[in-house]
C-alpha cells in the first residue's frame, strides 16, 4: 500500500473514530449535566455594552436557564484521547503504528493549546453555572476582574488568558520554530521578524472574538465543523499528515456534538469549547502557513464579531444601534427568521468560504 492511500485511511480512520467515540459518550455526559443542573440560573440581562436585552431574552430566555452548558468537552476531550489511544495501538504492530497522530512537530502545540484554552473556557462556564467564590480571596480576585454579563469569568479574566496563551504560541513559533514570514498566496513569502510574537497575538484574540457566534442551536458547531475541516485539507496537501488527522479529529468531535446540538439542543457548547476551537484554530493556521486565509475561511467569525464590533461604536459614537440586536444572526432572528433557516444558511455561507479558502491558499 503506497503512502497516500495509508495517509488517506489514517485521517479517515481518526475522523470516523473520533465522530463514534464521542457519539457514545455523550448520552452519559447529558445524564450527568442534567443530574447536575449545570445551566445558567437566570437569564442574562445586560448587554457587553451596557442596556438590556429585550430581543435575547424573547427568543432565548427557555434555552438560557433549563439547558446544560458544557458540550464543548467532546471537542476538548475526544480528539485527545483519540490521539492517545491511537499512540498505544501504534506500538502493537506496523499496520496500526500508520495510524498514530501524535507527533512534536505537528501536534503537541495544537493539543496543547486546545486543552489549555478549554481549561479556561470551562473556569468560565463553571462559574455561570454555579455563581462566583464563595471564599473571600478568590471573591476578591473574581471581583476585581470586572463583573461578566453572563456571570462567568469577566471579559477582562478572559482575555487576559488568552493573550498568556497567545504570547506562549507567538514565542515558540518565532523562537522554536523559527517562523518569522507570512506566506502571502501567490506571491511568496513577508518577512515580519519578530513582529511575529505580537502578531500570533492579535490574530488569537481576534479569533477568539469570533466566538460570539455560540448563539443558536447547531450554528457553531457547524461552522466550526466547515472550517476545521478545510484546514485539514490544506495540511493534507502540505502533507502535513498528522496534522490534517487533528483537524478531523475535531470535526468528528463536532459532528457527534452536532447530533445532540441542532434544535432543539439538547446541550450547548459554552466558553470550555468555544475558547479551546479558537485558541487551537490560531495555531492551526500558522502551522499550515495559512493565517492569511483564516479570515476567508473563518468568514463567519469575522461577520459574527464584525457585527458586535459595530454596534459597539455605533452606540458609543452614534448614540444608536445600526442593528436591532448583536451578533447579526440574533439581528436576523429580531426580523423573524426561523433559527433553523438562520443557521442552515449561515452553514451553507461557511462551506462556500471554506472552499473558496482552500483554493486560494493552494494557489501557493
Amino acid at each position: 500500500m503506497n503512502e497516500l492511500s495509508l495517509s488517506i485511511i489514517k485521517v479517515a480512520v481518526t475522523g470516523t473514530s473520533s465522530f463514534l467515540l464521542a457519539f457514545l459518550l455523550t448520552p452519559a455526559l447529558l445524564r450527568f449535566l442534567y443530574a447536575k443542573r449545570l445551566w445558567r440560573k437566570k437569564v442574562r440581562e445586560q448587554a457587553l455594552g451596557g442596556g438590556t436585552l429585550p430581543t435575547f431574552q424573547k427568543f432565548h430566555a427557555v434555552g438560557e436557564t433549563n439547558i446544560p452548558r458544557f458540550g464543548g468537552m467532546l471537542v476538548w476531550f475526544v480528539p485527545p484521547a483519540m490521539a492517545l489511544l491511537l499512540f498505544l495501538f501504534s506500538q502493537t504492530g506496523w499496520v496500526l503504528e500508520k495510524l498514530n497522530f501524535l507527533s512534536r512537530g505537528q501536534t503537541w502545540l495544537p493539543l496543547a493549546t486546545l486543552l489549555a484554552a478549554s481549561a479556561v473556557g470551562f473556569a468560565d462556564d463553571l462559574l455561570q453555572v454555579t455563581g462566583p467564590p464563595t471564599r473571600t480571596f478568590l471573591r476578591k480576585i473574581w471581583e476585581a476582574g470586572g463583573k461578566h454579563i453572563a456571570g462567568g469569568l469577566s471579559l477582562r479574566y478572559r482575555f487576559l488568558l488568552v493573550a498568556i496563551i497567545g504570547l506562549s504560541g507567538g514565542w515558540w513559533f518565532y523562537g522554536k520554530l523559527g517562523l518569522d514570514s507570512l506566506h502571502i498566496p501567490g506571491n511568496g513569502d513577508l518577512f515580519i521578524g519578530i513582529w511575529m510574537i505580537p502578531f500570533f497575538l492579535l490574530i488569537m484574540l481576534a479569533t477568539y472574538s469570533g466566538g460570539v457566534i455560540d448563539g443558536l442551536d447547531g450554528l457553531a458547531g457547524g461552522t466550526f465543523a466547515s472550517i476545521f475541516t478545510a484546514f485539514g485539507v490544506i495540511a493534507f496537501a502540505r502533507g502535513q499528515i498528522d496534522l490534517a488527522a487533528f483537524c478531523i479529529a475535531i470535526v468528528g468531535a463536532l459532528l457527534a456534538f452536532l447530533w445532540y446540538n441542532i434544535p432543539p439542543a439538547r446541550f450547548y457548547m459554552g466558553e470550555t469549547g468555544m475558547m479551546g476551537l479558537t485558541a487551537a484554530l490560531t495555531v492551526v493556521a500558522f502551522l499550515t502557513d495559512s493565517v492569511l486565509v483564516l479570515p476567508i475561511i473563518g468568514f463567519l467569525l469575522v461577520l459574527e464579531s464584525g457585527s458586535v464590533i459595530t454596534q459597539l461604536l455605533s452606540k458609543k459614537f452614534l448614540k444608536k444601534k445600526l442593528l436591532i440586536a448583536a451578533p447579526i444572526h440574533h439581528h436576523l432572528e429580531a426580523l423573524g427568521w426561523p433559527q433553523e433557516q438562520i443557521t442552515m444558511r449561515f452553514w451553507l455561507i461557511g462551506i462556500v468560504m471554506a472552499i473558496v479558502g482552500v483554493g486560494i491558499r493552494l494557489l501557493g
